[in-house]
């Protein structure tokens, strides 16, 4: 077995490869049949802002909780829990829209439900990973488990499509539960060693002095406030005006699907292409690459054409890619180790504040605005928070201290 893959020999990471995998997989199908799904009940893209922004909101609120627990708990048992109610969640979804008894208020209480059980999971399976491999393979079972995200979520996005337009939405939210009991049965073997929690001064004593840590640097809470406002039109774009105009025009739900998933394939490419090419000033450039993803909304509104949007969201996924790595490994440089998690809480927190604010006033301005308008704003405020993170003199000065990128295990930006 070649190096890359020898993490694999470790049946605990196995079983946690194997369970992530399918459980990205899954969240890269969700969104895909619950948006077709919506639409084909309600025909309101206002509906389908609210469905979206419950799951999100729901995301958000139980996002610090999500963190604590992963910290108090067993996190294979965590896991195991948070993919069951994903999986119980998207079958009664599925069963609602097959048998025509969906409703909005239903929808978007399963939503919740399933944003809440999404917030526990990522970081149970961040801080799992290292439990399940000796030291001297965590860096390359890291690697290989981020890989192994990114092709989870090309297949998910295009599977979704394929789903929804072959068998329709409720078919295609129930092969999505399917996965998460899949993920769920694979966590469930997972045997590591358990150590005792150290003791806490408390939650809240916790959160203020990484609420310090956090406002004490001045590069660090400008791009996460501009990523707030960043992922509020970019999430707008692809979570509810995206399939409004794939549903209208020439590009479908299976083109739609190529589109979402021509930003995870980037996003693999812009990881190998992070191992090559590291820019002196690495974050400043990742700040500028995150205007890319401009042109996904500037072209849905102007030349709405599935080869086009495949293209620039491929490349706008490589710029994603470059600014993630820029941002994780910049933090690890400069954030002292024993800090680092609470500093990436409050990132989380600000970068997706706005989600499901943008996805409940997206139906809204189509309707007041138009469809062709709400996406020159949502284009327009990806560049106006894009100008602001280049144009602060800390950004533009932090030049990293070391030579080589840390791998990554998030993005920072929802697609």
């Amino acid at each position: 077995m070649s190096a890359a893959l020898a993490p694999l020999r470790h049946r605990p990471f196995r079983h946690l490869f194997i369970g992530t995998t399918a459980n990205l997989i899954g969240t890269g199908v969700a969104p895909i049949a619950l948006a077709f799904a919506v639409l084909d009940t309600t025909g309101s893209v206002g509906s389908l802002g609210l469905v979206v922004g419950a799951h999100s909101l729901s995301s958000i609120l139980f996002l610090l909780y999500g963190g604590v627990l992963a910290d108090r708990l067993p996190r294979g048992p965590l896991l195991v829990g948070s993919s069951t109610v994903s999986a119980v969640s998207q079958a009664a979804t599925a069963a609602l829209v097959l048998t025509h008894s969906a409703a909005i208020p239903l929808f978007m209480v399963l939503a919740a439900v399933n944003g809440a059980s999404s917030s526990c999971y990522q970081p149970a399976a961040q801080a799992l990973l290292p439990q399940t491999v000796p030291a001297e393979s965590r860096r390359a079972a890291l690697a290989l488990s981020r890989i192994a995200s990114s092709s989870a979520m090309i297949v998910g996005a295009s599977l979704g499509g394929v789903l929804v337009a072959a068998i329709g939405p409720g078919w295609g939210l129930a092969v999505d539960a399917l996965s998460f009991a899949l993920a769920a049965a694979s966590f469930a073997l997972i045997r590591v060693q358990v150590a005792r929690p150290a003791p806490s001064p408390g939650l809240v004593h916790e959160l203020r002095v990484g609420w310090q840590e956090f406002t004490s640097r001045s590069w660090v809470w400008v791009i996460v406030v501009a990523f707030c406002f960043l992922n509020a039109g970019i999430t707008a774009s692809f979570s509810v005006l995206g399939p409004a105009v794939a549903d209208t025009t020439g590009i479908g739900r299976s083109g739609w699907g190529l589109v979402v998933a021509a930003g995870s394939l980037g996003a693999v490419a812009g990881g190998v292409l992070s191992l090559r090419w590291r820019p002196r000033r690495a974050i400043l450039v990742g700040c500028a690459l995150m205007g890319l993803t401009a042109m996904t909304p500037l072209l849905l509104a102007l030349a709405p054409y599935t080869w086009a949007l495949v293209v620039a969201n491929f490349v706008a996924g490589v710029g994603i890619e470059q600014a993630g790595v820029a941002w994780y490994s910049t933090l690890n440089e400069q954030i002292p180790e024993g800090r680092l998690a609470r500093v990436y809480a409050y990132d989380d927190l600000g970068s997706y504040l706005a989600l499901p604010l943008a996805q409940f006033a997206a139906g809204p301005a189509v309707l007041l605005l138009g469809l062709h308008a709400t996406l020159y704003a949502a284009a327009a405020l990806i560049l106006l928070a894009t100008l602001a993170m280049v144009a602060t003199p800390s950004i533009r000065a932090l030049v990293p201290t070391t030579a080589e990128p840390l791998p990554t295990s998030q993005e920072p930006v929802a697609g």
